[in-house]
């Protein structure tokens, strides 16, 4: 709009010298891109810290659960056992899942698991990295 102004100023010969081009409104649209940006980064940086909250209080609550399960289990297994017109056997499938997960366990597995899938991650990286290198030299020796 400003530049418009100025050329018609110009032409009619009010204003006696060239306008400046584009380059303002360049210098706006980058400013404008850099707070977009920025602002994205921080939206995504926001959401990654929740979804990192929630998943520790999923974890929180998984465990919890499973403890009140296994409780649950042993309490029913005692009744069984104690109620005379029900007849006594074994099951180790109850057994088993009287004791609760301990949590330390759990947390050594998914630090592992977590290692494990880090450590795959990096070896496919450089794979595809050899891979593209490979690649590249093939098709240089094929254009000479």
């Amino acid at each position: 709009m400003i530049w418009i102004l100025g050329s018609l100023l110009r032409d009619r010969g009010i204003l006696p010298f060239n306008p400046p081009a584009f380059n303002l409104l360049d210098q706006g649209i980058d400013v404008a891109s850099l707070l977009i940006s920025t602002g994205v980064l921080i939206r995504q940086t926001r959401q990654e810290r929740f979804a990192e909250q929630r998943a520790q209080l999923m974890l929180q609550l998984n465990l919890l659960s499973e403890q009140k399960i296994a409780k649950l289990i042993s309490l029913i297994e005692e009744l069984r056992i104690d109620l005379p017109n029900v007849k006594n056997r074994h099951d180790p499938e109850a057994e088993v899942m009287q004791q609760a997960a301990d949590p330390r366990m759990v947390l050594e597995t998914l630090q592992e698991n977590l290692s494990k899938e880090l450590s795959a991650a990096n070896q496919n990286e450089s794979t595809d990295n050899v891979e593209n290198e490979t690649a590249s030299v093939t098709m240089e020796s094929q254009a000479i």
